[in-house]
């Protein structure tokens, strides 16, 4: 339950921090920005894996995790203006 709890402040802070480093007017709410730093961590990790720097099961830094959530919201902007 801990982990769970500290997963989304961590998240929280993650994309907190992806938005305030990419330019632009992103329209996310309080939600959005957590869930857009959870899955900058999770993708992070993810990637991190398959390519040999984290072992499996391991988190992702934070500024693994910070550039996982800036490229998803690069990508939430491209989809969002269309």
């Amino acid at each position: 339950m801990f982990s769970l709890i500290g997963t989304v402040i961590v998240g929280f802070v993650i994309g907190l921090i992806a938005r305030a480093i990419k330019p632009g007017d992103d329209k996310l709410g309080l939600i959005m920005t957590s869930v857009l730093g959870i899955a900058g961590s999770f993708g992070a990790s993810f990637v991190g894996e398959k390519m040999g720097w984290y072992a499996p099961g391991a988190p992702a830094g934070w500024i693994a995790s910070v550039v996982g959530a800036i490229v998803l919201l690069a990508i939430y902007g491209m989809v969002a203006k269309k």
